[in-house]
């Protein structure tokens, strides 16, 4: 049987940005259906991206 251990929220900051429309659709088209935020899909992308 696993451990479940209750997740911690990292500590935030709010950004302001703006993104382009055309970026923005296909954001919301990506995570249509889905149970992820546009925030969460943000953050993982740019994570992604980082750790290349």
């Amino acid at each position: 049987m696993s451990t479940f251990k209750i997740p911690e929220i990292p500590p935030t900051t709010n950004k302001t940005i703006r993104f382009p429309v055309d970026v923005v659709e296909s954001i919301e088209k990506a995570i249509q259906g889905t149970n992820c935020t546009f925030t969460a899909f943000v953050i993982a992308a740019v994570r992604s991206v980082l750790e290349e």
